[in-house]
């Protein structure tokens, strides 16, 4: 009797064995951690023919985890447009925004001519609207409050005016399409408000030239206002929360020659220079964010994979502090880049290895690196994070 229940017993744990090594064969990936594990997200623009976006969730020191892509019901592009072939193929800054309260996402589809609204949920994303973008190969985007413009970049290249519902869904603004000044020559590379909604700003690469527009109180810009650029071939640039605006400049891409500048803007949309080209010694200058506070100005610098940081006074006056107070690798190329919503946070696209980088922000701007995630496609570009 005792050797047969021992035979059962023995034959009863063989199946439990065998049952729980299947279980864990057949166990799915694990899901991301609870939702209140995770402080914020960060989101990047695949930028392939069937486009999407691909979320990582943040938590309250930085780390990222992949949590899927969610496609834009649109297509994007990634041939070959930029100055770096391989990795920066819309050769734009603000691509991917996020709205204001981080309520919706708004992409380009340079492949269909469209744009793309997605509600930000907890985990993921859903889409809420695709429009068309009222010209060829949109690759910028700018938003302030309930009025969105995109930057065509292509054809004839324009602006024009969409105005955001409470819903996310979009709708044409008559009258709100203005040429660039460059023309079919102009390769623009990004469209943006000041922070109070009343200038537009396009820069011209090949026309070394910053377009803006003045916004009437109806939403519509006026004809496009031409404002030489202090040096070659202006890319991305970004506003701090006093209104000066600081502009990478790439010159070209020759080696060690890149730099940035900064500018005032006056009430008819006229710019005026306060630090002109301040060199950092790097290679290939191209987006540019500042920190909440208004007093830091980051700069990624594709050609020698690095991101330099920059002082901006209470004048506007700009002050290189470090001009590689980040090194992502000399073949990473770094391209699009983010602050989540504090600034405590910087993330940076590596166009090179397809990844993000993620670094702390200290006090002074200073850059130290928490880890990096990788698994992008080749030709990604656009990042916003919260």
């Amino acid at each position: 009797m005792h050797t047969q229940i021992r035979g059962i017993a023995i034959f009863v744990s063989v199946l439990m064995l065998a049952s729980l090594s299947t279980a864990i064969a057949q166990r799915p990936t694990p899901t991301p951690r609870p939702r209140n594990f995770y402080a914020g997200a960060v989101y990047v623009m695949t930028n392939q023919v069937n486009n999407a976006v691909a979320v990582f969730l943040r938590t309250a020191r930085g780390a990222l985890t992949p949590a899927g892509e969610f496609s834009t019901g649109g297509a994007g592009d990634p041939v070959p447009h930029g100055m770096d072939p391989a990795t920066d193929p819309l050769a734009s800054q603000g691509a991917l925004i996020l709205g204001h309260g981080n309520q919706f996402l708004f992409a380009v589809n340079a492949g269909s001519n469209q744009i793309s609204v997605l509600r930000v949920g907890m985990l993921d994303l859903t889409l809420v609207d695709v429009v068309n973008s009222g010209g060829i190969r949109p690759i910028s985007l700018a938003l302030h409050e309930n009025l969105l413009y995109v930057l065509n970049e292509g054809g004839t290249p324009n602006i024009t005016g969409f105005t955001v519902g409470d819903d996310g869904t979009l709708t044409p603004l008559p009258g709100s399409t203005q040429p660039l000044i460059g023309g079919t020559a102009a390769d623009a590379a990004q469209v943006s408000f000041n922070p109070d909604g009343t200038l537009l700003v396009v820069t011209e690469k090949a026309g070394n030239r910053l377009n803006t527009y003045t916004i009437d109180e109806n939403g519509l810009p006026s004809p496009p206002i031409d404002n030489p650029s202090n040096g070659m071939t202006p890319f991305g640039f970004a506003f701090n929360n006093s209104g000066f605006l600081v502009v990478s400049e790439a010159f070209g891409g020759t080696p060690n020659q890149s730099a940035a500048s900064s500018y005032s803007a006056a009430e008819d949309g006229t710019l005026g220079v306060i630090s002109g080209s301040v060199p950092n010694s790097q290679t290939a200058s191209c987006w540019v964010v500042t920190t909440n506070n208004g007093k830091s100005a980051f700069v990624s610098n594709t050609g020698s994979g690095t991101i330099s940081n920059y002082g901006i006074g209470k004048d506007g006056t700009l002050t290189l502090v470090n001009g590689a107070a980040a090194d992502t690798g000399p073949t990473s190329a770094p391209i699009d880049m983010a602050l989540n919503n504090s600034s405590h946070f910087l993330y940076v696209l590596l166009g090179g290895s397809q990844s993000v980088a993620a670094f702390s922000v200290g006090r002074d701007g200073a850059l130290t690196m928490i880890d990096t995630d990788g698994g992008l496609p080749l030709g990604a570009q656009g990042i916003a994070a919260k």
